[in-house]
C-alpha cells in the first residue's frame, strides 16, 4: 500500500517540517508548532559548534 501524501507545515520555533495528524484535522489552519515543547517555549536550538 502506497504512503498517502499529507500536507506539511514548518514549525515556527524549530523550523522543522511536520505532517498533518488526525488529531489536528479540525484545527489544521491554526496549528503552528510541531510539538508541545515548541509550543511552550521549551525547545532550545543546538549551537552550530563554530
Amino acid at each position: 500500500m502506497a504512503k498517502k501524501i499529507r500536507p506539511q507545515k514548518v514549525c515556527k520555533v524549530c523550523l522543522r517540517p511536520f505532517e498533518w495528524r488526525k488529531k489536528w484535522a479540525k484545527d489544521w489552519q491554526n496549528v503552528l508548532y510541531c510539538s508541545k515543547a515548541c509550543r511552550e517555549g521549551r525547545y532550545k536550538p543546538k549551537s552550530s559548534g563554530c
